[in-house]
């Protein structure tokens, strides 16, 4: 049994107690090793609809900055409940502000599942969170309380829900010579070169992945070399169930995070009764305009104090990364911080108010379109119900617990409660085109002093040495 300051769990529950140290003056702790894979076909996932009552599983997601965790703080408190973490940067150990992590009060209160499970420069994937989290629910349910599944990763989400695609597992021989083609051009930073030889190789659309990204890159080529086929021939079995109830829309292995077609008629619900778990779906979402306020006061908040996201960035700088080197890096908030104190390390630990109030708002634009990709992506869900987070919290708690005792299995939102999917009025529209963040801390060009001269105190020491 595992101990990590919230209860004594099954030790396949847990990978990491809670690291409760700041960053800078932790030690990373070694992973164990991953655990053997649960789902190993295509349709792993779907399970034939049985007279059985199905075991209940609940499902909070929502954009950035919308509430989420909150929510499923409390609801995990009313309902007995544990909460796992579908969040592709809380995985990391020591990226706590940035990812808004659950505080150690929090964990310590209500247990959590998937978090600090990876050092920074370790990579993660949708196939590995959905082998994780499915044994985290399997366990949760098996300690007879109530899995609440929680985050803003949709492809993480889908996975979980509809399974993961059946691409071959690169063979030992196959792995080395991957890693040998492309451990020079990766060393030497050739990017191009390494997308045109797996491009050759069978994978036109290696070209779109984003600038690297070597870990799918090297998934790409694994893929071609084992099959002879590229990742796009392998569907996603979230398209399976698209396909069957009338939907012609279709996201490949490799593109699965792109947004699809919305065209899905209401017999898309049918497809839900073939999957393995009763799956309880909420999206928590607000009236974009306020939506985006909060996420730019949000992104004040993280870089306030000496502990925030540049603490944590200054961290990984010191820990040989690169920003928008591995997925760690990519995250929206640690690549722009990175950047940022590269910057200032190269100038001698000096920052001009202007270099950071254009720092901040590279910060809170990525922030809100990254928000904005949400909202599109999980439009397509059909299998989500949308809330209002402007209301009260306790009106959406009540909903969804009498959701879950509600054995018809119908689920319909008060008018009171829904929030709309789409932009409602042109008033709104115009609104949202003519944005601009409108600051509440950092206003002023003396209002980000302290923040310049702990920058000054420490930065400099690594003018000569950018990057440890």
């Amino acid at each position: 049994m595992l101990n990590n300051g919230v209860r004594s769990l099954h030790t396949s529950c847990l990978r990491f107690p809670y690291l409760a140290e700041r960053p800078l003056f932790r030690s990373i702790s070694y992973r164990g090793t991953r655990r053997r894979r649960l789902f190993a076909s295509f349709g792993s996932a779907s399970a034939t609809a049985t007279k059985e009552r199905k075991e209940k599983v609940i499902v909070i997601s929502g954009p950035t900055g919308a509430g989420k965790s909150r929510l499923a703080m409390e609801l995990a408190k009313r309902l007995n409940g544990e909460i796992v973490s579908a969040d592709s940067v809380q995985v990391y150990q020591g990226l706590d502000i940035g990812s808004a992590k659950p505080s150690a009060r929090d964990r310590k209160e209500v247990p959590h599942h998937l978090l600090d499970i990876l050092r920074p420069y370790e990579e993660y994937s949708a196939g590995q969170f959905f082998e994780d989290a499915r044994q985290a629910t399997r366990c949760i349910l098996d300690n007879g309380r109530v899995p609440i599944v929680s985050g803003g990763t949709g492809l993480y989400l889908r996975w979980f829900m509809y399974g993961k695609p059946n691409v071959p597992k690169a063979t030992p021989d196959v792995a080395v010579k991957v890693y040998s083609e492309l451990a020079d051009l990766q060393k030497n930073e050739d990017w191009d070169a390494a997308v045109q030889l797996v491009v050759k190789a069978g994978d036109p659309r290696a070209q779109h992945l984003p600038t690297n990204d070597w870990y799918r890159l090297r998934r790409s080529y694994e893929i071609v070399k084992a099959s002879g086929l590229p990742p796009s021939a392998f569907q996603v079995p979230y398209d399976t169930f698209r396909q069957g109830c009338g939907s012609g829309a279709t996201s490949s292995f490799q593109d699965a995070d792109h947004s699809v077609d919305s065209s899905v008629d209401s017999s898309e619900e049918i497809s839900s009764k073939e999957l393995d778990y009763e799956f309880i779906c909420f999206f928590l979402s607000s009236p974009r305009l306020n939506l985006y306020r909060s996420i730019d006061f949000r992104c004040e908040d993280m870089i306030s104090g000496s502990d925030g996201i540049l603490s944590e960035a200054t961290w990984l700088l010191n820990s040989g990364l690169l920003p928008d080197s591995n997925s760690a890096t990519r995250a929206i908030g640690y690549r722009q911080a990175m950047e940022y104190l590269l910057r200032c390390r190269q100038q001698g630990g000096r920052s001009s108010p202007g270099e950071f109030f254009a720092f901040l708002s590279e910060f809170q634009k990525a922030s809100r379109n990254f928000a904005k990709r949400q909202l599109t992506w999980f439009r397509n869900e059909r299998i989500y119900h949308w809330l209002d987070a402007s209301k009260p919290l306790e009106n959406a708690l009540n909903f969804i617990y009498d959701a879950y005792h509600n054995e018809s299995g119908n689920i319909s939102v008060p008018d009171s409660l829904r929030m709309e999917k789409d932009i409602s009025s042109h008033r709104e529209a115009s609104e949202l085109k003519a944005y601009r963040a409108k600051n509440r801390y950092f206003v002023r060009r003396e209002d980000c002093a302290d923040v310049l001269d702990w920058i000054k105190r420490t930065q400099s020491v690594y003018q000569d040495n950018p990057v440890a």
